[in-house]
């Protein structure tokens, strides 16, 4: 009888092959990316055979080994519909045991580019440490253990996770995990920049705590083994192969509980008997009216939609990263700050493709343009609430870091204008150049409209930069002119006062061409 491992096995081998006969352009970009992925893992592993040798390799290798194990369980989360072949839930029906089922899946989740990729640069780890025959066979057998931990979390928490990850939540996660991809990057830059001067060094007190934390504790015990200390090296060993063992065990109790216990989203819920969530929150907390309505509408869009949540927190997170990051390597200048005005700004364009097809509830509802400046005024009044505060608070705290305190007024002021001008230029980019957002995939711009996305973003932003002049030349002239710093605390109502201007006149202009465009509007936002 065929066991259960070799059929899951050829399982997945066939479905691979399968998939790669659908046609030549899947399987040509399946090929490419292998073979960078390849080509990449071999420099991984030449760069790391280059410390052999070196005081620090074990600086490099123990908390790289850490960080491949990290990112492998992230991935599940990062790309929920990455790996269906291997989803648990499509085997619920099968009459399988948790122990052979957990074998299985083992063996075939080591099939794929990405176990040969973590295979390499995990070789390029031990093999940098390793010397003489107990070193080698130790990074044999360090190999191995690091590798199966890696996979098997994977998979530990793809099963843990399995429901969230197919649910809205874990669209929503899925769709935020460029913000993380992000920020790690900044975070990654960073450090690189304080390694650069200081060299392994700083990093020899890390690697000495991640010793002892599996899968690192393997390819520690490589050094420890070349040193010939080989009860230590036996005990990292042991720990890993113990991380393994829990790993294994949680994973076979996930999956059983996967398996047998009943889906909770199908299950009816209880009902409260309160008071309606609106009535008794948000909705309570704004204004009356069409106003109030709109604002809701966009402040719910905001924490429920995958794309608008996206947007919206890659912005918060971008705004924040850019001043304070220069600010804590001391290159960077108190007007920097400006910059998280301008990409929360950025979130008044394309303000009707943000509701997709859904927008034709709202057209019904505007029969004037006295219906569209409310409708405006309800997006711009929902960003603001969200806007002002955020960007008081990054200057605030890029002022403090640099000690610039004196400057606080006038950037203050310029992010109040520059706001301003681009919730103006936004509501008018907003009627005259409308496109749709796709809501699968990451795509933010439906196929036809690239060039309506350009023209709407950036030539917005074009003209916010002019409409901000008046008050950068301003600012400019009392630095310039003798005695005009003094001055300079007029720059925070003078900006304030013109941002507030410049919005009302948008919303002013932008009103009309929305109610006389709707069904322009309507089919542009309605593609995708």
């Amino acid at each position: 009888m065929t066991s259960l491992t070799s059929t899951l096995v050829r399982l997945k081998l066939s479905l691979l092959r399968n998939g790669l006969r659908q046609s030549g352009g899947r399987r040509a970009a399946f090929v490419a990316s292998a073979v960078v992925t390849v080509l990449f893992a071999l420099l991984q592993l030449l760069g790391l055979l280059t410390l052999r040798g070196h005081a620090h390799a074990d600086a490099v290798a123990v908390p790289g080994t850490a960080v491949l194990a990290l990112g492998w369980a992230v991935l599940p989360l990062v790309f929920p519909t990455g790996d269906e072949t291997l989803d648990p839930t499509r085997l619920v029906l099968l009459p399988l045991r948790p122990g052979p089922l957990v074998r299985a899946l083992l063996a075939a989740s080591l099939v794929g580019t990405g176990p040969l990729f973590t295979l390499l640069v995990l070789a390029g780890c031990a093999l940098s440490l390793a010397h003489g025959a107990a070193g080698w066979l130790c990074a044999v057998v360090a190999v191995a253990l690091a590798l199966l931990i890696c996979v098997a979390l994977a998979r530990t928490v793809a099963t843990a996770n399995a429901r969230l990850l197919s649910s809205r939540k874990g669209r929503d996660l899925a769709v935020l995990s460029g913000l993380v991809i992000a920020v790690g990057a900044q975070l990654v830059n960073f450090g690189a920049q304080q390694l650069g001067s200081a060299g392994l060094r700083p990093l020899q007190p890390v690697a000495e705590v991640l010793s002892w934390v599996p899968p690192a504790s393997a390819v520690a015990a490589v050094r420890a083994a070349s040193e010939g200390a080989y009860g230590i090296a036996l005990a990292r060993l042991a720990v890993t192969a113990a991380g393994l063992a829990v790993l294994i065990a949680g994973w076979a109790r996930s999956l059983t509980r996967l398996m047998t216990a009943p889906d909770a989203s199908t299950l009816q819920p209880a009902e409260t008997g309160g008071r309606s969530r609106s009535a008794a929150g948000l909705g309570r907390l704004l204004p009356q009216g069409r106003t109030g309505t709109v604002m809701e509408r966009s402040l719910r869009y905001l924490w429920r939609d995958p794309k608008t949540k996206a947007a919206w927190v890659t912005a918060l997170a971008i705004g924040l990263i850019v001043p304070v990051f220069n600010a804590v390597q001391g290159t960077g200048s108190v007007y920097f700050a400006c910059f998280a005005a301008g990409m929360l700004g950025i979130q008044m364009y394309n303000q009707f493709g943000q509701d997709t097809s859904a927008f034709w509830m709202v057209a019904a509802t505007i029969s004037s343009p006295r219906d569209a400046h409310a409708e405006l005024r309800g997006r711009a009044l929902a960003l603001l609430l969200v806007t002002l505060p955020y960007a008081a608070l990054v200057t605030v705290l890029t002022t403090a870091l640099l000690g610039a305190w004196a400057r606080l007024p006038e950037v203050l002021g310029l992010s109040f204008a520059l706001l301003g001008a681009m919730l103006a230029t936004g509501a008018w980019t907003s009627a005259r150049f409308p496109y749709s957002i796709p809501q699968e995939g990451h795509k933010n711009v439906a196929p036809g409209q690239a060039g309506l996305a350009w023209i709407s973003i950036f030539g917005g932003m074009v003209a916010a930069a002019l409409l901000c002049s008046p008050v950068l030349t301003l600012t400019i002239w009392l630095h310039v002119s003798r005695g005009g710093e003094a001055w300079g605390w007029l720059l925070l109502p003078a900006g304030a006062a013109y941002g507030t201007g410049l919005t009302l006149a948008g919303l002013h202009l932008a009103a009309p061409r929305t109610a006389a465009r709707l069904p322009e509007i309507l089919t542009a936002v309605s593609k995708g």
